[in-house]
């Protein structure tokens, strides 16, 4: 299977990363620091992710994600759409 199903992506958009793998959830750690402005990741990350990923591999997953933080990030300057090939997760909202 590849991808994301909808409860990942949902998950990642709600910040709820523990049932990832702690590979995968130091990545997305680390693909959320980079989104920050300004940019930053701690040293802490940095040795979390050093665990888990060799220094040629991190340098190809930074790249990755800045890559789509570029893009996105320019995508809304031009209001730019996904032409349908994403369809957005309604929010779901609890009943209090």
């Amino acid at each position: 299977m590849f991808g994301l199903s909808d409860a990942e992506i949902s998950a990642i958009l709600h910040g709820k990363f523990e049932n990832f793998a702690p590979p995968e959830q130091a990545l997305l750690r680390m693909a959320d620091a980079m989104a920050d402005t300004p940019s930053n990741v701690s040293d802490a990350l940095y040795a979390e992710l050093r665990r888990h990923f060799s220094e040629e591999q991190l340098i190809e997953l930074a790249a990755g994600a800045a890559q789509e933080n570029f893009r996105a990030r320019w995508n809304r300057v031009f209001d730019v759409g996904s032409d349908a090939l994403y369809c957005e997760i309604p929010q779901h909202r609890s009943v209090a």
